[in-house]
């Protein structure tokens, strides 16, 4: 399967549009309730909504979900499903200032230990949207590795960074 440039990253660049576009939107909301834009409050609730977008993912296409994992993990359909529920408990407690610390570093772990997957998923040509091997392969992790370095420092910066 062919990809021009444009479509090449086009599903893949939505969870960033996701999240710089609800911290653009938080940064609004909290300038106009609070009178001054809350970068910190902002940056977490945007990963949050970022997170509870992808989380759609492990549940909508659950089948590529589980074609992503390698051989060797067990119990893929309950651990693509807890995976979803993980992100959407860790995104909301991204907004909770006494929960956020433990929940950065829950999720910086979790970045790094899905990047694993998503490389193999590559490899193989997952296209996890429609259940088959005719994704983008290994072409798209230099978009995907870079991405994943942005959630980890981005994670780092508004969650952790919070408390230094």
């Amino acid at each position: 399967m062919k990809y021009n440039k444009l479509s090449l990253h086009n599903y893949s660049m939505k969870p960033l549009i996701v999240l710089i576009a609800a911290f653009v939107i938080s940064l609004v909301v909290t300038f106009l309730f609070g009178g001054n834009m809350d970068y910190t409050l902002s940056g977490n609730i945007a990963m949050c909504i970022m997170l509870w977008f992808t989380a759609i993912g492990h549940f909508a296409y659950k089948k590529g979900m589980v074609m992503m994992m390698p051989g060797f993990i067990p119990f893929k359909t309950s651990l693509v499903f807890a995976t979803g529920i993980l992100e959407c408990v860790l995104g909301m407690g991204l907004l909770f200032i006494h929960i956020r610390m433990i929940a950065s570093w829950i999720l910086i772990l979790f970045f790094i230990l899905i990047l694993p997957v998503n490389i193999h998923a590559a490899i193989k040509r997952v296209d996890y949207q429609k259940g088959n091997f005719e994704g983008k392969g290994i072409s798209y992790l230099w978009f995907r590795i870079p991405l994943q370095i942005i959630f980890i420092v981005w994670v780092w910066y508004f969650g952790v960074g919070y408390f230094l």
